[in-house]
This record gives C-alpha cells, sequence and structure tokens, in this order.
C-alpha cells in the first residue's frame, strides 16, 4: 500500500455569496447569471442549495499554481457576470447581517429532497465552505490517510475562519458556519475506519435502509469523495482572500503528502481519539487563530504563531516537492494579521470608534470582504 506513490492532484471548491451592490443585502442568483457563468465556465460553476449561492470548483491540477490560475479565474467569471446584474460576490461563510428566514433554496431535486429530509435544520444553512480533494489513487491508503490527516482538521479550520457574524451579532466564535453545519446528520470528525471495506459496508447498510442513496451523503470534515479518487477536507470557511485560499490547500496537499512519506518509512502520526481532537476542533471555531492549540504529546496549549513555524518546517520536503513552498508559508500571513473573522471585527470595530451605528458597520464589514474577494484577481 505505502510503496505505490499518489499523484497528489489537486482541486478546490468554494461556495460564494451575492450581494446587492447598493444596499449590501443578499441578493438572488438571476437565471441569466447563472446561465452565462455556466456558458463561459461550463460545469465548474453550479448552483447551490439557497438562491443567494454560487458553487465553483477548480479542474484536477497537478500543482496549486494551475489551482492558483483556474480559481482566480473562476472568482473573476463570478464577478464579472455578478455586476452586470447589479451584483457581487463576497468569500465569507456568513453574510454578517443576513436573516436565513429570508433565504429561499434552489428549486432543483437534489435541494427539494434535502429539504424534506432535513426539515427545519437545513433552512439555516445560510453557510459557505471550502473544499480541498487531494488525489489518492489506492482506496485503503485514502482511509489510512484520513485517519491521520483528520489530527491536523482544527488547525485548518483556525486558519481559515471567516463565519464571526450571525443575523447582525458578533457570535463570539470565529467560525459561526461549523455550529450551524454541525446540526446536520452524518457531520463532524470522520470515525477511524480500518478499511476501504469497512467505509464501504457502512455506507451500504444507510444505502440498503433508504436513508441515504450514496456517501455524498456523509458530510464528515474529512471524507473519500463519493465522486473522485481523492481525500476531500471539508473542514475549512471559505477564505475572502484568494492567496489565503491556496495556503490552506497547499497546507492540506503537502500534509497529506508528508503522512504518506512517513509511511515510507515505517512511521505514522499518532492517532489521538476524537475526544481530544474534538477539544482543538473547538478551540478552533472559538477563536480561530488567536487561542492556540493543544499539543496533546507536550501536554500543553501551544500558541498558532508558533505552531505555524514547526508546521512549515516538518512540510518543507512536501511543499518543495509539490512546488508549494510559498504557498506554504503564506500560513506566517494569516497568523501575524489573524484571520478573517479577526479582520472583519477589527473593521466593525473601527466604524464603531469612527461614530457609526451597528447596522452601517456591519454594512462596512460586507464592504470590506467585497473588498479582500477582489484584492488578488
Amino acid at each position: 500500500m505505502a510503496n505505490t506513490k499518489p499523484d497528489f492532484t489537486i482541486g478546490i471548491e468554494e461556495e460564494y455569496l451575492l450581494v446587492d451592490q447598493n444596499t449590501l443585502e443578499l441578493a438572488r442568483a438571476p437565471k441569466a447569471l447563472m446561465d452565462a457563468c455556466m456558458s463561459e465556465m461550463g460545469g465548474q460553476v453550479s448552483p447551490e442549495f439557497l438562491q443567494c449561492q454560487i458553487e465553483v470548483g477548480t479542474r484536477v491540477c497537478q500543482t496549486i499554481g494551475e489551482a492558483r490560475e483556474d480559481l482566480k479565474r473562476l472568482r473573476s467569471c463570478i464577478s464579472k457576470h455578478a455586476s452586470a446584474h447589479g451584483l457581487v460576490p463576497i468569500a465569507a461563510s456568513s453574510h454578517p447581517f443576513a436573516d436565513w428566514k429570508d433565504q429561499h433554496h434552489t428549486d432543483k431535486s437534489r435541494y427539494n429532497e434535502l429539504q424534506k429530509d432535513l426539515a427545519g435544520v437545513v433552512d439555516r444553512m445560510l453557510i459557505c465552505g471550502m473544499h480541498v480533494h487531494v488525489g489518492i489513487g489506492q482506496k485503503d491508503l485514502r482511509i489510512d490517510l484520513i485517519n491521520q490527516l483528520t489530527y491536523f482538521l482544527p488547525h485548518l479550520l483556525a486558519l481559515s475562519t471567516s463565519s464571526p457574524f450571525w443575523q447582525g451579532d458578533d457570535t463570539g466564535l470565529a467560525s459561526y458556519r461549523l455550529s450551524v453545519f454541525d446540526n446536520l446528520p452524518r457531520t463532524g470528525l470522520p470515525p477511524q475506519l480500518r478499511s476501504w471495506s469497512e467505509f464501504e459496508r457502512s455506507v451500504q447498510a444507510l444505502v440498503d435502509l433508504g436513508v441515504i442513496e450514496d456517501s455524498s451523503k456523509i458530510w464528515w470534515d474529512l471524507r473519500p469523495s463519493a465522486r473522485f479518487p481523492t481525500i476531500e477536507s471539508r473542514i475549512c470557511d471559505v477564505s475572502p482572500r484568494l492567496e489565503h485560499a491556496l495556503t490552506l490547500a497547499a497546507l492540506t496537499q503537502s500534509i497529506t503528502r508528508m503522512l504518506w512519506r512517513l509511511a515510507q518509512k515505517n512511521q505514522r502520526w499518532r492517532l489521538y481519539d476524537n475526544f481530544l481532537i474534538a477539544e482543538n476542533r473547538w478551540r478552533a471555531q472559538r477563536y480561530g487563530v488567536t487561542g492556540g492549540m493543544i499539543d496533546f504529546g507536550r501536554g500543553e496549549i501551544v500558541p498558532m504563531a508558533k505552531l505555524a513555524g514547526e508546521l512549515v518546517d516538518l512540510l518543507a520536503e512536501d511543499a518543495e516537492a509539490l512546488d508549494c513552498t510559498r504557498e506554504v508559508n503564506g500560513i506566517f500571513d494569516i497568523t501575524s494579521g489573524g484571520s478573517s473573522a479577526e479582520r472583519q471585527r477589527t473593521t466593525y470595530q473601527t466604524a464603531l470608534g469612527a461614530g457609526k451605528p451597528s447596522d452601517e458597520a456591519l454594512r462596512d464589514v460586507v464592504r470590506h470582504l467585497i473588498q479582500e474577494y477582489h484584492a488578488d484577481l
């Protein structure tokens, strides 16, 4: 299993919210907008559960550099066609002041079924995420790497956090998205599985009962993809800045390769019980990069800035092999400047300090998110 080298291809999926250029409130995506985007980008653009959302996915990319060009093209496409309808996209996991009760889900069979199956909990899904696929051809290797990679999911979440506000309130959390998403069934940290066949048997048990139609309805933070020969990280909030999204993708790709490399030396990352990993997951959800992560080997809470340096050293060989050293080093930009959650809060507090009322300060946060979306394009 460990002797066959995976290709470690990369794919990135992102979900965006569409806002009115003038009011900065959420707006539905007109059919003409979707048609224009799909005409230019084909199957790389699709509607999402809510009519104010739009989803993009890169091609299968060999390098992060290739993914950068494709994701930049996709983000620019959405912005260009949205502008023709008086709209503008933002890449944040929650809108600062929108009310989920005012939104409408897309009239599509898959989403109609979700509405029927999940009832009230799906109505609150006014959230966006980022998914990163890493190509791993061997099925049992996918399971083995998922078991080990789970340890790093809280670190990735902390770096990505972009949903501190919900319905006009500061939640005190860096990722409120996760609080909403965790209300769905079959979410959270993946269980530790012994083999691909065990995973298949578990999925088939639910399929045979008619509970789900396939493994695409399993929404763990990390899972074997239902459609591709990849492992799919789903833990991250979507990043307002393109370069930060690429850093998160490069880290995911490099960590995966590092774990595979350990196997070549008959080594592996220590497996911790999900009870312990979930504590770090909560810390990431609550504090983003400001609270530090528990290092269970040391038995202490380590600041994210220090962990970032250790992670870069650990992944240096892998980042070089994958040609993504620059992007992996982008972790320092996030830990020093804060995640999006902190930047949004700073924008909000600055507006309040300038004498603006809360509702206008929240609109300043949306303006800030619009600016960040376009900063790297």
